[in-house]
Order: C-alpha cells, then sequence, then structure tokens
C-alpha cells in the first residue's frame, strides 16, 4: 500500500514538474504595438517610469521583470525586452513595446507587427547594471568593465 502510495506521489509531482516546464518554454503568437508618446515619463505598473529609450514591454501576465525575446513573423528580427506593464488591452494584442525595442524589429510606421513572444533566460551569473534596461547581449559582446 505504501509503495503505491509513493508511485502515486511521485507520478503526481512529475506531472506537476512537465507542467511547469511546457509553460516555461511556451511561445505565445499575436500582434504587438508599442506605447504611445503620452506614456513618456509615467508609472509603469511595477512602479518604474516608462521611457522609450528603455527595451521595456506590457504583457497581461508574465511576472515584472520577466525578459522575453520578441520575434517579428515577418523579418524574422529579434529583441529582448524585459516586462515592466500591464497590457495591451486591445483584443488580439499580446505585448506592448517600448519605441525603442519595436524599431529594433520594424519600421516604427507600420504600428502594428505579428510577432512570437518567448521568456528569455541566459545563463549568466551577473548582469552587469548597464544591461538593466537594455536588452541583454550575448555573453562573448558583453563588457563587464572590471
Amino acid at each position: 500500500m505504501m509503495f503505491r502510495l509513493s508511485i502515486l506521489i511521485c507520478f503526481t509531482l512529475l506531472q506537476f514538474n512537465l507542467h511547469a516546464q511546457k509553460t516555461q518554454t511556451s511561445i505565445e503568437k499575436g500582434k504587438a504595438s508599442f506605447y504611445a508618446d503620452k506614456f513618456e515619463g509615467k508609472r509603469t505598473s511595477c512602479g518604474e517610469r516608462y521611457h522609450h529609450k528603455n527595451y521595456t514591454a506590457a504583457h497581461r501576465s508574465l511576472p515584472f521583470g520577466t525578459w522575453v525575446k520578441v520575434v517579428n513573423m515577418d523579418n524574422k528580427k529579434a529583441v529582448i525586452v524585459r516586462i515592466t506593464d500591464r497590457g495591451p488591452f486591445i483584443k488580439g494584442r499580446i505585448i506592448d513595446l517600448s519605441k525603442s525595442a519595436i524599431k529594433e524589429i520594424g519600421n516604427i510606421n507600420q504600428g502594428v507587427f505579428s510577432v512570437s513572444v518567448e521568456v528569455y533566460q541566459k545563463d549568466l551569473d551577473m548582469i552587469p547594471i548597464q544591461y538593466i534596461f537594455n536588452p541583454i547581449p550575448e555573453k562573448e559582446q558583453m563588457q563587464f568593465g572590471f
């Protein structure tokens, strides 16, 4: 009886672990837009001030501080941004990007882009302060300055 209970508990824990891994690596596809000029200097949902020069974004459910990779499905250009706000609140849109971020993946005059969004994790022990509000570059491109 105890053996069966142990097997059942292990199986249940394995299911939770597999579900968590699937959630972390899942990719969302939809439309991306960017912040209007009127939001410059205003506080975001996490309390930071929005600045168009920072590589940040709004997402409905990802935790604040999460880094995500956003890929323009038309030209395959990508940018890495940090989630600092909630939104977008327009049907069909999955992420709002800062102006600097949107310029990395397409023409800002286009307005709305077809994108994929996935959580981005780097294998780094330490991220220099200069990259806190900018995308994390590839490890070999980082300049640590010490």
